[in-house]
């Protein structure tokens, strides 16, 4: 995956601004940032129960949180989320509507955390006339479409149930779904007592890869570089901090104590679940590979499976919508 993106003068001007200071606290004072986050086990969850993104940008954040992308984009597009946590299919869809929005930094490349979970069906032929839930416009329903595609299974003969990752743990327990591919810590639980079918990883190696990213309204991107950067910056360092010893965040660690009350995990489950994906550093990202590229090119391949609904056409350039620029200039930062 690669991203890529115009520069605006005012834009880098601000970025060349806080790049000069210590910390981005002298800019932002009396500055309110919503952010819409989703209960994703992930590093920077730590981060936030900190409070550490408060201390670096010295903005007030209103933390909201949010079951599904789907809903942070109609949050940013209404004007009430500045920034907000999504993955890539209700990021090519928001791309592909034009919406002012632009990615800031990649969170994770999805691998075991998302996986199709059923139970009694053990190929995919089985699938047809079954019950399989997921959130629509989620990357979960984008590698759902992607591993029915390979499998030669026509989606129109699979019951498809657009539910939320809450309102899939309820009907997996009641028994009202044959299966449902969703990300963890929901897909955690019903794995206990289902089976996986395919993961994200796999779906990945049949042509469609996903991943988790950050994304900002233009508009206060263009008001507020210093905050931004700051933003991308925290979690960047917890990203690192976490590849650096991942060992030391097993299951009595305060790390995993604080993932745990922010997403609904078990504690003791989180050390596997953050195996789930792998987790770029903001070098990395910075690379032709990611933001410098290839994410541009995954979020295209994800707007053109126009059947999982929501994306009116697809754009012949989503560059607008990815830029290298944010990881590069967080990467300049110390707090």
């Amino acid at each position: 995956m690669t991203i890529h993106r115009r520069t605006f003068a005012a834009l880098a001007a601000g970025a060349a601004l806080v790049l000069t200071l210590p910390t981005s606290a002298a800019f932002s004072a009396d500055v309110t940032l919503n952010i819409g986050y989703q209960p994703i086990v992930e590093p920077s969850r730590v981060s936030q129960a900190d409070g550490t993104y408060e201390k670096a940008t010295g903005a007030k954040i209103n933390w909201q949180k949010f079951d599904g992308g789907a809903d942070v984009i109609a949050a940013i597009a209404s004007g009430s989320l500045d920034i907000g946590y999504v993955g890539s299919s209700p990021l090519a869809a928001a791309a592909s509507r034009e919406l002012p929005i632009e990615t800031i930094a990649l969170v994770g490349l999805i691998s075991e955390a998302e996986a199709l979970a059923v139970r009694g069906i053990d190929k995919p032929e089985q699938l047809t006339g079954k019950k399989i839930a997921t959130p629509f416009v989620s990357t979960a329903h984008y590698s759902l479409l992607t591993a029915l595609k390979h499998w030669n299974v026509d989606p129109k003969s699979v019951e498809i149930l657009n539910l939320r990752p809450p309102e899939i743990a309820a009907a997996w327990a009641r028994g009202d779904i044959d299966g449902a591919y969703v990300w963890d810590p929901v897909l955690a639980e019903i794995k206990k007592t289902g089976t996986v079918l395919a993961t994200s990883a796999e779906v990945s190696n049949w042509g469609g890869p996903t991943f988790d990213a950050w994304i900002v309204s233009k508009t206060f991107a263009e008001a507020h570089p210093d905050v931004v950067a700051a933003f991308v910056k925290v979690t960047g360092d917890a990203t690192a901090a976490y590849r650096a010893n991942p060992e030391a965040w097993d299951a009595k660690s305060p790390e995993a104590e604080k993932i745990a009350q922010l997403t609904g995990a078990k504690q003791d489950e989180v050390p596997a679940l953050l195996k789930g994906y792998t987790f770029p550093t903001l070098e990395e990202q910075a690379g032709t590979d990611l933001l410098g590229g290839g994410t541009v090119k995954a979020v295209a391949a994800t707007a053109a499976l126009k059947e999982q609904g929501k994306i009116p056409a697809v754009l012949a350039d989503y560059s607008p919508y990815v830029s290298p620029r944010w990881v590069k200039d967080a990467a300049k930062l110390s707090f």
